[in-house]
């Protein structure tokens, strides 16, 4: 089976000092990626409308270098639209057998991105964007100070590029047991291992604690949706539904039954505070709730707390590891939220024995997190700028968020409805008004440069949600951005869409 795939690189540009007409250096272009293998045979070309557009040509001048490349063969038209690099072009310009690529990627175990996700990847980097649903902070509002003081302190002191040992370094994890102390959580530095974000986490524990089949139960909608980091590993996902205070309990209770049922081993995967996407928190009464079943049940539960810190009215209830007396929580946690997305360091605090298992499975995999990342992070607690961060980047948010507010009332007043998010990035906002396709509007909003988040990706069956973020945007890309967001969802009600 073919591939069929728009997502390549949208860079290059023609350029109009030289001799060589535009159309021309276009067909030379595209037949160099040919011939050095980089565009294979089945591999769609972008849309014609945006690659023009990204290269800064008129669109007929992108037209009569694929029509000339088509005529020569290396092009080809499929039926449902597209341009593709043809099969017997391809092949005939290397004048010998290649591999099938195609066929490969497609034979490949991991799971693709979403279709949608792999445009949201690649337009975050489009120049002129804006990025209504980035879940992470803005450059402006990173600690770049705190940093470079932080990196003038390594360049004077003894420090390692080699190799650390399994479970990262012993000198941030003891910065993380005292950090962890702070908010309630014992956790020695033998129980805690570093990794390269929680994206690393949740695939370790994916291949390292549960076997294939079985089940991972998880609030609905969750982010863990927009991922396949477990199902690609051959888990199976059972959504809970959830109200304001998190994850029905009753309903957690009838879906572990069922899994107990079919001898599949369970674990559940929550964001008790301002969850993804939603915004919502888990209060105390529903936590205790929380800890009782799962002790009842004998259920195991993965802790996600990225956002934990990220506090804007007061602090949530304290964290589901904190209560744990019996080692049934995993608990992860990230910098790449409240701090810096680049840094790509996390951790998961659990028991020893699990710890040792998944830091065995990193070291085959990747041998150990950047020692340079983890040496900065391990000064970025222990020299106490995290705490003075917060107490900068809070109120800062806050601001944004409630700039982001007003702007709803002003806009969506009539044709969306929201809670007010008590810290995270995000508000999960609900369209009132039919008919209106969110996948419709997702693809109108993103032809104007506008980029939102669809609640179908962390619910398949969502058709009425987006989630917004208030981290990333600038105050005035918010008010162009919400402002043509709701100008696209009357055009898309009045023609019936």
């Amino acid at each position: 089976m073919e591939r069929s795939d728009s997502r390549l690189s949208m860079g290059w540009k023609p350029n109009p000092s030289l001799d060589l007409p535009l159309y021309r250096q276009i067909e030379a272009y595209i037949r160099q990626k040919i011939t050095t293998g980089e565009w294979s045979a089945g591999y769609r070309l972008p849309s014609q409308r945006l690659w023009a557009k990204s290269m800064g040509v008129n669109r007929s001048t992108l037209v009569t270098a694929l029509d000339n490349l088509a005529a020569a063969g290396l092009l080809e038209g499929r039926h449902g639209g597209g341009t593709y690099i043809s099969g017997s072009g391809w092949h005939g310009m290397a004048h010998e057998a290649m591999p099938n690529w195609n066929e490969a990627i497609e034979e490949g175990w991991y799971y693709p991105n979403l279709p949608e996700i792999q445009q949201i990847n690649q337009a975050e980097f489009r120049p002129g964007i804006i990025r209504l649903g980035t879940g992470e902070l803005s450059p402006e509002l990173m600690p770049q100070d705190a940093f470079n003081d932080i990196l003038y302190s390594l360049s004077h002191r003894s420090r390692t590029l080699n190799y650390l040992e399994p479970q990262g370094s012993l000198e941030l994890r003891e910065a993380l047991s005292v950090h962890l102390q702070t908010t309630g959580i014992q956790a020695s530095p033998d129980s805690i291992l570093i990794v390269s974000g929680s994206l690393q986490a949740l695939h370790l524990i994916s291949v390292g604690l549960l076997p294939r089949g079985s089940a991972v139960l998880l609030e609905k909608p969750s982010y863990l949706y927009s991922i396949h980091a477990f199902q690609s590993a051959g888990l199976k996902m059972s959504g809970i539904p959830m109200d304001n205070e998190g994850v029905h309990i009753a309903r957690l209770e009838d879906a572990a039954q069922h899994v107990k049922d079919q001898d599949h081993i369970s674990l559940l995967y929550t964001i008790p505070s301002f969850h993804n996407p939603t915004g919502s928190v888990m209060g105390d009464h529903r936590r205790e709730e929380l800890m009782t079943t799962a002790r009842t049940l004998g259920i195991s539960i993965l802790e996600d707390a990225a956002y934990s810190d990220l506090w804007l009215d007061k602090p949530p209830p304290s964290s589901l590891k904190a209560r744990d007396q019996e080692g049934r929580v995993l608990h992860m946690g990230t910098l790449s939220k409240a701090v810096s997305p680049g840094l790509r360091l996390g951790w998961l605090v659990g028991p020893e024995p699990v710890i040792r298992r998944l830091a065995d499975i990193k070291m085959q995999t990747d041998y150990g997190t950047s020692s340079l990342a983890q040496e900065a992070a391990a000064l970025w607690f222990a020299e106490g700028h995290h705490a003075g961060h917060m107490e900068r980047l809070r109120p800062e948010l806050r601001k944004r968020r409630d700039f982001m507010l007003d702007l709803l009332r002003q806009y969506f007043h009539d044709i969306a409805e929201w809670e007010i998010p008590a810290g995270g990035f995000y508000i999960w906002l609900q369209f009132t008004v039919s008919p209106l396709s969110i996948r419709q509007l997702f693809h109108t909003c993103l032809e104007q440069d506008i980029l939102i988040h669809p609640g179908y990706l962390y619910d398949r069956l969502d058709a009425s949600h987006i989630r917004l973020s208030y981290a990333y945007a600038s105050p005035d890309e918010m008010e162009r951005g919400l402002q043509c967001l709701a100008e696209a969802v009357h055009r898309l009600m009045d023609s019936g869409s």
